[in-house]
């Protein structure tokens, strides 16, 4: 997340050129971010639409000019933006897509993804039957599966699906170009996301396993538990390393809302997609070098393949350098070790995914007023909580982030693991009436 940043790094550093991160500093103790007030925040919103859109967009489609379009579509992602002429623009980028970079078409098939759910399905349709890379491959089908909100493997949409996507990857990889290990994950998360692998229904015991002191044993423990429809806010809770779940002043349970939800809403697997089920190593708070994140202190955290066997289990004589699944199988007790929700995180780091944290935000929530998580604001991938600045003097107003760290300071500190579980899919923000039967001894 903190290298890969590249939407929101182009919010802050693009559109707004003048506002630089000494704007972000410690008033009398008070967090202030200057791009928060009123003014700016609408001579930000103006640059966007007038130059890293309207300009980026009006030069011809080149190999020279394809990074201004990618930056224009991340822009329109950023703030839902829509007239006829991009969408003629967006149109025209098919034509001859399959010469340009793979980044480009990622870039283009997320866009589409995400401000045009049903509008490109012949075009994506033709380009999945065409394209050689895993990647864009399974990014194209999650478009069509998306828009035609069905199973993938039940379609008859004619041109559509072809039959290589209703296929054992297994018989058919020849198809693809790339056979590193990035890529035959993304496939074979894929394939196993779109045939409901590993989804079925699981008892209320199942979960309250992950809540018991016996699990990850002797460590702070951060649960973010969130529904399957990440359009709705989780909650976060943080247990000690004893097993006792932080409270509030008052003997409540502490919990604060946390949004794992990305601005794309794609599959946890892919790019820039929603942040994945499963174990988290947690090892530190750090202050982010990204306006878009903000001052406030965030929790630092890893994947599996993204670090060493020996720092994600905590285990100094580790001298293993090559991860497999078993060795992440060491973390979860017998029972636990086919719960398929709880792989995410390996599959995902294997996929290519990295540097997803645990952070507040200095984005504009008026931008996702519609959306049911309002107004919290959606990241590249990263659990987020809500943080609200002066329109007036950019001082820190409210803070769920900060209630956060505090809370993980009260349990011990930094050092352990971070665990994300859906828990259900009822369509609405997980509380606190849904978290307490799991958590009863």
């Amino acid at each position: 997340m903190e290298r890969q940043i590249r939407l929101l790094k182009f919010y802050f550093f693009l559109a707004f050129s003048f506002i630089t991160y000494s704007c972000i500093a410690q008033t009398d103790a008070v967090p202030v971010f200057k791009y928060a007030t009123a003014a700016n925040r609408e001579k930000t919103h103006q640059n966007i639409i007038n130059n890293s859109i309207t300009k980026n967009l009006s030069q011809p489609l080149s190999d020279s000019t394809e990074e201004d379009w990618e930056d224009a579509f991340y822009a329109l992602e950023l703030i839902h933006y829509k007239q006829p002429w991009v969408f003629d623009t967006i149109k025209s980028a098919f034509i001859n897509i399959e010469k340009r970079s793979t980044g480009f078409q990622r870039t283009l098939l997320e866009l589409c993804y995400v401000n045009y759910p049903t509008e490109f399905n012949e075009e994506v349709a033709d380009f999945l039957s065409k394209t050689n890379n895993a990647k864009n491959f399974a990014m194209a089908a999650a478009y069509l599966a998306a828009s035609h909100k069905i199973k993938f493997n039940e379609t008859a949409a004619v041109g559509v699906i072809t039959a290589l996507a209703r296929m054992p990857l297994d018989d058919n990889f020849d198809k693809f170009s790339d056979t590193l290990p990035q890529s035959i994950a993304i496939l074979k998360a894929f394939e196993n996301h779109y045939n409901n692998i590993g989804e079925e229904p699981y008892k209320l015991s199942d979960f309250k396993m992950i809540f018991s002191s016996t699990f990850l044993p002797s460590n702070i423990v951060v649960y973010s538990i969130q529904r399957k429809n990440r359009n709705y806010p989780g909650l976060v809770i943080v247990r000690d390393a004893a097993g006792n779940f932080i409270r509030n002043d008052d003997g409540s349970l502490f919990a604060v809302p946390q949004l794992a939800r990305s601005i794309t809403n794609l599959p946890y697997y892919l790019t820039n997609g929603n942040t994945p089920q499963g174990i988290f190593r947690m090892f530190g708070f750090a202050i982010s070098k990204s306006p878009a994140l903000g001052p406030t202190q965030n929790i630092q955290l890893t994947m599996p393949f993204e670090t060493s066997i020996k720092h994600f289990l905590k285990d100094s004589t580790i001298t293993d350098s090559v991860w497999t699944i078993d060795w992440y199988k060491k973390l979860l007790p017998a029972k636990l070790q086919d719960f398929a929700p709880l792989f995410e995180t390996y599959t995902a780091s294997m996929a290519g995914r990295t540097e997803i944290i645990a952070h507040g935000t200095t984005v504009d929530p008026e931008y996702y007023k519609n959306e049911t998580y309002y107004p919290h604001t959606p990241t590249e991938g990263c659990l987020c909580t809500k943080e609200i600045w002066s329109p007036v003097d950019g001082k820190r107003s409210e803070s769920d982030q900060q209630k956060l760290v505090n809370a993980i300071s009260k349990a011990g500190g930094p050092d352990g693991y971070v665990v994300v579980i859906e828990i259900d899919d009822q369509q609405k923000a997980v509380t606190i009436d849904d978290i307490l039967p799991l958590i009863k001894k």
